[in-house]
Order: C-alpha cells, then structure tokens, then sequence
C-alpha cells in the first residue's frame, strides 16, 4: 500500500510537499503590490455583493473564499460559470464586483462568465497563473497566483496554485475587513450559533450577580466580614459613603490577618481591605473579566456602572461555567 516507503520516506514526502506549498505562498506574498491594494478598493467601494466563481478544483476554493468573505461582513456567493449561463446569472448585479479564480486563464466555461460580467459593467478580479491570459487581459485588476510547480508528482492535481489562491482569497477578506473596521462584536453577531460566537457576545453583565451582594462599610468590624467571607463564596465588597467602590476583603486578607493576630474579630473592615482592587465593568466583555482575573490571580472582581457604583460581582466559577473561556 506504501510501495515499500519507510515510515521516515513518508514524513519527508510530506515534508515536501508542505516545504513546497509554503514557499509558493511566500513568493506570492514577497511580490504583493498595487494590485492587490486596487482590487481591496474595489471590493470596498462595491455597493453589492462579492461574486466568487471558479471551476473544478477553483471552484471549491471560490466558495470557500466567498464563506470567508460572508463570514467577515461582506456579503459573498460562489457562482459557477457553466450555471451563469443558464439562469444563475440573475443573481449578478451592476453594484457587484466579482473575483475569478482560474490557474490557466483559458478555460472556456470561466470565459463565458467573464464575458457577460464584462457586458454588466461588473468589476473583476483576476486570480490566475496567467497574468497574459484571455481572464487576464479581460480582468479591471489581476492578482498573479503563479507557482512554480506543484506539489502533486507529474501535476495530476492542482495543489500548491490552489493554496496559492485560497490565501489570496483570505488575504483579500481579512484586510477588506480591517478597511471596514469589523470587530469581534460583529463576527460574533454573524455566528451566534458557535462557541466562539457565544464566548464574543457573553458580557458581564450576562454573569454577574446583582441581588444580596456581598458589601460592607469601612467602618464596620470584621466579624460582619468573616460571616460574609464564608457565606458569598470568599469575596466582600467595601464600599465607599457615595456607594462607590472603597475596596476588597477576600479570604486571603482574612488568612493573613488572622496569622498576625488572634484579636482580630473588632478590627474595622478598612484596616484590612485592599483599597486599589480590581474591578470590571457590566457591559465588559465575559472574556476580559476572565483575563484580567488569571493575571492577578483573582476569583472574583466587583461590577460598576458607569459612574463607579457597584452593581454587581462576578465570580471566576460562574463564568468559565458560561463558556467564558
């Protein structure tokens, strides 16, 4: 079934082939020029949607370039050549601008797309192997997606070009989404079904808790404290006369407190709050609260609102139990 290849003789055809894809990526990505800035301007400036078309092996990269595109704010379809010409072309409009990927620029089904895109007035992207190509001399821009050889033995299957193309494709989705300021918080909203969707939109104020807080004043003895400390899960809020946040007393202070002294018990809960603690915000995203917690060692940050008041505290548990992390 290996023709006789030893384990190690499989590693470094694979090896090779890896070596031999990474490279083609690496010329293509050395020789990025103004192309590549003109065809971002195109599809930032198009009213409609990315038209992404292809056949065979282009094909499959297309709709993944146009999965991409959607996935990152800007509304993409794959459209096949041959079906363009049998109805699917109503699904073009003149406000579009369509990428065309096709390793030799002759194919005869791409041809007719292009054709009718040049008769719409549709901007096109070339991504071919074949800048002197009829899609290239037809093409407003042409992105060279070259390759010296690929990693298939006799070229039997496209193989480094079709990774030549699929970054091509990712570099154009990911920097258009940087030209219209996409963040997290709109990726998230388009995959609210996933984890890395839930964990984007998850704020602290989905977590928090807001009833029967954990508070004390300064003044007050640390016997309140201690009842407290053991009754809301090791963390009590001090707060200030305004209701602003004065303060921390966790169950660490309560340790070290009480291994300098027995008498402890009527010392006021100011002498042993940590006055400058760590806080967050309600509308803070889950995963920042998260953060900021593993980084100072802490189970549990105290939730103000805008104007510094405590609303709330979340706890380490409740939001790695939300999917926080």
């Amino acid at each position: 079934m290996t023709s006789g290849m030893s384990k190690p003789e499989l590693v470094e055809r694979g090896k090779r082939v890896l070596a031999l894809e990474a490279a083609a990526v690496q010329r293509i990505a050395d020789g990025l020029g103004a192309p590549f800035a003109l065809a971002v301007e195109l599809l930032a400036a198009a009213k409609g949607r990315v038209i992404v078309s292809g056949v065979g092996k282009s094909g499959l990269i297309a709709r993944k370039i146009a999965a991409t595109f959607t996935s990152t704010g800007t509304p993409a379809t794959f459209l096949h050549p041959v079906d363009s010409l049998h109805g699917d072309l109503g699904i073009v409009s003149r406000e579009d601008v369509a990428i065309v990927i096709s390793k030799s620029g002759v194919s005869d089904e791409v041809f007719g797309l292009v054709t009718q895109l040049k008769r719409l007035g549709v901007p096109l992207i070339a991504v071919t192997g074949n800048a002197d190509s009829a899609l290239g001399r037809q093409a407003t821009v042409v992105l060279d997606a070259a390759v010296a050889e690929e990693a298939c033995p006799e070229t039997l299957a496209p193989t480094a070009s079709t990774t030549v193309a699929l970054a091509l494709g990712d570099a154009l989705a990911v920097t258009l989404l940087e030209v219209k300021g996409f963040r997290r918080e709109d990726f998230a909203a388009l995959h609210p079904a996933g984890a890395l969707g839930r964990k984007l939109l998850l704020r602290v104020s989905d977590v928090m808790l807001t009833d029967h807080l954990p508070v004390l004043t300064a003044d007050r003895p640390m016997r309140e404290c201690v009842v407290l400390l053991a009754e809301k899960r090791g963390t009590v809020i001090v707060l200030n006369g305004s209701g602003t946040l004065g303060g921390v007393v966790t169950a660490g202070d309560l340790t070290r407190l009480m291994e300098r002294t027995d008498l402890f018990l009527d010392i006021p809960v100011g002498e042993v709050m940590t006055r400058t603690p760590k806080a967050t915000r309600s509308d803070e995203l889950a995963g920042a609260a998260v953060s900021v917690m593993e980084r100072h060692g802490i189970m549990a940050l105290p939730v103000l609102d805008g104007g510094q008041r405590v609303v709330g505290i979340v706890h380490l548990h409740d939001l790695m139990k939300a999917g926080a992390v």
